[in-house]
């Protein structure tokens, strides 16, 4: 009989949750907040900013030099054709030598050999002539047929006088014996060093069918080579270096 009183006391309230009317909308949850995850996204883009503002620092320091395309033998100079310009890093403790100088570079001479592909200092190159005693420097205009075509810089050659009139051959010691020969061809020098050979892709080149080569000899041949060249009766032939 109790049970059944009690039952029958909350029999006014119903066992069943209340459900939402339909339309009512839940309340939505409190957001919650990450202030690491914030701050770490802030740090990310500072460094991004800072990256790209080193980047742009470094490449403004950036300078255009020269480098060597081609090698250069010792006493020999650079010219368009065996250089071209490369952006490398300032550095005041490396003589780069600046692309605007390339022009003064030219009338200067390579101490010694320079490969290909090599940024070169200022102390490589110096303003003497790199003769000693006893050496000439003379220039030829030589036509094709009178060198050989491969002839570069730092070649050794030797060279002929030789004439129309005749095929004669003989060894000249000095000049008496170089101009009594007339005709033919003489030995004037046996030995000289090719100091430059400004080739035709070379923009330095004057408008000429000529090859224009100067060597390095003998002061004492110097003078029989030069008449000789003037005279267009210079031919050049190859030896070995050693």
């Amino acid at each position: 009989m109790k049970i059944q009183e009690r039952t029958g006391a909350g029999g006014g309230r119903s066992s069943v949750p209340a459900q939402p009317m339909s339309g009512e909308r839940l309340p939505a949850p409190p957001r919650e907040r990450k202030p690491a995850l914030a701050a770490l996204a802030v740090l990310l883009i500072l460094v991004g900013a800072l990256g790209a503002t080193m980047l742009v620092l470094r490449a403004g320091d950036r300078i255009e030099v020269v480098k060597v395309t081609k090698p250069i033998p010792a006493g020999g100079s650079v010219s368009k054709a065996n250089t071209a310009s490369v952006l490398v890093a300032a550095d005041d403790g490396i003589d780069y030598i600046p692309w605007e100088q390339l022009t003064g570079l030219m009338k200067l001479k390579a101490v010694s050999a320079i490969p290909a592909g090599v940024v070169p200092v200022g102390q490589m190159f110096t303003g003497e002539t790199g003769l000693v005693a006893g050496q000439a420097i003379v220039g030829l205009s030589l036509k094709e047929g009178q060198y050989p075509s491969t002839i570069k810089d730092g070649d050794l050659v030797a060279a002929y006088r030789v004439t129309s009139t005749g095929t004669g051959t003989g060894s000249s010691t000095g000049s008496g014996d170089a101009s009594s020969s007339g005709a033919g061809t003489s030995l004037i020098v046996d030995k000289a060093k090719v100091t430059k050979v400004v080739k035709a892709d070379d923009s330095d080149v004057i408008s000429s069918t000529n090859l224009p080569v100067t060597l390095t000899v003998d002061s004492t041949k110097a003078a029989d080579l030069a008449q000789a060249a003037a005279a267009g009766q210079v031919a050049l032939v190859l030896i070995p270096s050693s």
